[in-house]
């Protein structure tokens, strides 16, 4: 039922029972020992303590259903043993509390109760989230949906694993896996492989699937062709995703053949699920290794996409035995996170930066990893994240599969990315590197000194303004100030966030983001990368991106999970170095572009430059030990 934090050795399942007090145990186990020896009390389950086995005491009773267990060393005792062995009781079986009443307050840095903020001095079984008592854990799974809580107290455990029963599943060996899940390898369902090749390319086609590789898997129309485990259908559908997305279509077969996958699709396309999905499938294939190596690492650039691909794993998992999720993320307590390491964690989500924090501490290993995700890889192989990557994957056994995945992937990035991968399928979505296509893109020539009045105009118009609005600028300070002039100017509920606030700050906004109680939120490029911001329906970008990738990114926060969304860019001559790109992409969607732009002479001397270098065709040649020669003698030539 509980994985209580402080345990020290493997408490073994037992049926529902009334917690004895110490000496009563004690007592009931000198009787035993004067008794016969050759009679067993009860079944004996292999621990991971060395020294000595788990005995599980069953009393009357039907109260609670928890677990207690006693310590006994082989051999004789003496009384000052026995002594020693009680005390050694007194510290590891103190009994779950039942009522949160009885629990005290977190000291700094200890993990919180996820619904009353005490300590939260245990792990839910059917959620993974700390709670504080019973009393806790049934008002949470009331809250999660999955029954009345009353089961928390009075149900008695049928499963034999301990754990409160929540829905029928597969059995549970003493390994802790469920035979169903254990078992589970893809295969092509009869239906995908009774299509022509013919049919095949015409999904491919009109989904706008495009794959290189060898031997490249048929991509699937509906869930049920994977075949997965009851528990994990169910928990996809409990989720909310009843039919794949093109790029869950081709990138979930693909992933669940062991094979390495560099995937670019539309932002709000649904790739994390496309990953996730074969992360958990490999994690269910044998019980970890060792208690500090997971089976499964997910990289992400920012502490929010972080949390947000935990959630939705936590989903995928919910119910499935010993399935344990670590997120490590920089911002928040160490303590806490290092607590979760001990215990038997399969998948780990973490930035960079703490996963490397940690792994000096040598508080987890990843000798035993059988798949790397890098989401957005683009940003993780830029200069900034580049070097915490390569170091983290160097600790990665070779064996291992990578699922590579981003909206944008540069031609340079791509090439870097194929050196982390070896024989990998390429799926690319839809246009590549280009902006979502639910998204209508309306681009304004605003000079900087007109922009805080064109922005108070499109938040009183009623036609564009749709709340919550996010507004992406380019620096902390500017966000912070513009947020103060919307707030005094339009009385609109407006927060800032940024990296300067705190991660629980943070967490806040976002929270209250995606539960409408701001009306218009200012940020930096912290909300810009692979966030579910599903009640976004207007993204203003009140300073253009750098880049033309991070524009793609920002535009998609309004058009996610197929919904429709409108991005409106405020642009002038301080982006003239992005003028030629903007036109290059944003005007085959259909988008108007400003007269400015179009007429400008920035604009104009790059598309001159561009026809020079078509012409010429070999400023983009690859230098190579072949073409050098040819290279060098070209530039001769010019020359003279």
């Amino acid at each position: 039922m509980f994985m209580p934090r402080a345990l020290k050795v493997k408490r073994p399942a037992q049926g529902s029972g009334q917690i004895l007090n110490k000496k009563s145990k004690i007592e009931q186990d000198e009787r035993k020992d004067e008794g016969t020896s050759e009679t067993p009390v009860q079944k004996e389950e292999p621990c991971e303590n060395t020294k000595g086995q788990d005995e599980t005491i069953q009393s009357s009773g039907d109260s609670a259903g928890l677990t207690e267990s006693l310590v006994h060393e082989q051999g004789p005792k003496s009384s000052s043993g026995v002594m020693e062995e009680e005390e050694e009781e007194e510290e590891e079986e103190e009994p779950v509390k039942s009522y949160k009443k009885s629990q005290r307050w977190p000291k700094p840095g200890e993990p919180v109760c996820v619904m009353c903020g005490r300590y939260g001095e245990y792990i839910c079984d059917s959620t993974d989230n700390d709670v504080c008592s019973l009393e806790c854990k049934a008002n949470h799974l009331v809250q999660m949906g999955m029954g009345t809580g009353a089961d928390v107290f009075n149900h008695k455990d049928t499963n034999g694993d301990g754990r409160t029963p929540q829905s029928p599943r597969p059995a549970v060996d003493a390994g802790g896996v469920g035979e169903g899940e254990a078992g589970y390898s893809y295969r092509e369902d009869p239906f995908i492989s009774g299509l022509t090749d013919e049919q095949v390319q015409r999904i491919k086609q009109e989904l706008g699937i495009e794959t290189q590789g060898t031997e490249v898997r048929r991509p699937i129309v509906e869930f049920e062709h994977c075949g997965f485990p009851v528990t994990l259908s169910g928990n996809l559908k409990k989720a909310g995703y009843e039919a794949p997305t093109p790029v869950q279509m081709q990138m979930v077969p693909v992933g669940l053949r062991g094979r390495d996958v560099i995937a670019s699709a539309d932002t709000g396309s649904g790739k994390t699920v496309a990953f996730l999905l074969p992360v958990v499938v490999r994690a269910l294939e044998k019980p970890a290794h060792s208690v500090r190596s997971p089976m499964a690492l997910i990289l992400t650039p920012t502490r929010e996409l972080a949390i947000q691909i935990e959630r939705q794993c936590k989903e995928l998992v919910k119910c499935l035995p010993n399935m344990r999720t670590a997120l490590l993320v920089g911002g928040m307590p160490l303590p806490p996170q290092l607590h979760r390491l001990k215990s038997s964690i399969k998948i780990v989500i973490a930035t960079p930066g703490r996963l490397l924090e940690i792994l000096r501490q040598k508080a987890v290993q990843l000798d035993k990893v059988k798949v790397v995700v890098v989401d957005e890889v683009d940003t993780m192989l830029k200069m900034g994240f580049q070097q915490q990557v390569l170091e983290v994957l160097e600790q990665v056994p070779k064996e291992h599969q990578t699922l590579l995945a981003s909206a944008t992937i540069p031609t340079g990035t791509e090439e870097l990315a194929a050196r982390l991968v070896r024989d990998p399928v390429r799926i690319a979505i839809g246009e590549k590197n280009q902006p979502c296509a639910n998204v209508r893109q309306i681009l304004l020539w605003v000079e900087e000194p007109s922009k805080k009045k064109k922005l108070f105009e499109i938040l009183n118009d009623s036609k564009l303004y749709h709340p919550p609005v996010v507004v992406f600028v380019d620096c902390k300070l500017g966000a912070d100030l513009l947020c103060e002039a919307v707030a005094k100017v339009t009385g609109l509920n407006t927060v800032a966030i940024h990296s300067d606030k705190s991660q629980w700050e943070r967490n806040r906004i976002l929270r209250g983001l995606l539960d409408g109680d701001f009306e218009v939120v200012i940020s930096t490029g912290v909300l810009g990368r692979g966030l579910d911001l599903v009640n976004v329906r207007l993204v203003v970008n009140f300073d253009m991106p750098n880049t033309m990738d991070e524009y793609v990114h920002q535009v998609g926060r309004a058009g996610r999970l197929g919904h429709r969304g409108t991005a409106i860019t405020f642009l002038n001559n301080n982006n003239k170095r992005l003028f030629l790109e903007v036109v290059n992409r944003v005007k085959p969607t259909g988008s108007i572009l400003p007269p400015q732009l179009l007429n400008s002479p920035h604009l104009h001397e790059q598309q001159r430059r561009e026809r020079q270098k078509t012409k010429l065709g070999s400023e983009d040649t690859l230098v190579t030990k072949n073409n050098l020669i040819d290279i060098i003698r070209k530039h001769d030539r010019r020359k003279k």
